[in-house]
């Protein structure tokens, strides 16, 4: 006997990483949310004028949900708003590029990983507010999302010491494979060469010191937005295809 219908229900919160239309009127909503994970769900009828979700189910939306699950995809009932973050972000195309990694990594993340999903979901959250404000320039926000998220997932980045042997730094390689900042025995060859203020940059994005971050030079942001977009492929293992619209310096 199936399950009844309360059995089935359940509530959320939850960011919109994903929509992408299915049949005439629905959406399929990709959903990280707190509680649960990646959820996929279905929204009946969004794509009507009538929709009683309206623009609640956007992207870089966050919501309290109400579920059904299902086999396959589960079906929003109630959505209500949270946090209209969208607005801000659409609005600005640095700030909409910026967003669209975040949530193509974050979807990637946490596609099979649901341990970490309410640091992941935190993470997104903050990005998401702080663009929509512009505290600080897209493309910062974007890469101290990015390293503090591989962090969260088992990834953590070393930018001082040696990610290999543990030698006190700094030191004037870095290698994606091995875990950052490498010292000269450790050293593999092809590694980069990043100048000392680009790896002071990285690390004051993966501790959050905003004071250093914003006054970056503009060399140093695109040095160390190299380095942050190589580390996130080689640990996600795939590229995130939105970090190529990104607005750099």
């Amino acid at each position: 006997m199936s399950r009844s219908f309360a059995s089935r229900t359940y509530r959320a919160e939850g960011v919109v990483l994903r929509t992408y239309k299915l049949g005439e009127a629905d959406r399929i909503i990709v959903l990280l949310t707190r509680e649960h994970g990646q959820v996929r769900a279905v929204a009946k009828g969004i794509r009507r004028t009538s929709s009683k979700f309206g623009a609640r189910l956007e992207p870089f939306m966050t919501v309290d949900l109400q579920l059904v699950s299902g086999r396959t995809l589960d079906v929003v009932t109630q959505a209500q708003t949270r946090g209209a973050y969208g607005h801000g972000i659409a609005s600005d195309y640095s700030r909409y590029t910026a967003a669209a990694a975040i949530a193509e990594t974050a979807e990637k993340l946490t596609d099979a990983d649901g341990e970490s999903a309410g640091a992941q979901y935190g993470l997104v959250i903050g990005a998401l507010s702080a663009l929509s404000r512009g505290l600080h320039p897209s493309e910062l926000i974007l890469d101290s999302y990015l390293l503090r998220a591989l962090a969260t997932a088992g990834w953590a980045p070393s930018f001082t010491d040696c990610a290999r042997c543990g030698a006190a730094g700094p030191h004037t390689a870095f290698s994606a494979a091995l875990g950052g900042a490498v010292c000269a025995s450790c050293r593999p060859p092809g590694s980069a060469s990043p100048s000392p203020d680009a790896m002071a940059l990285l690390g004051a994005l993966l501790s959050g010191n905003w004071e250093v971050a914003d006054t970056a030079e503009a060399f140093a942001r695109r040095e160390s937005a190299g380095l942050v977009a190589a580390y996130v492929q080689w640990h996600l293992e795939r590229a995130v295809k939105s970090l190529k619209h990104v607005e750099r310096v």
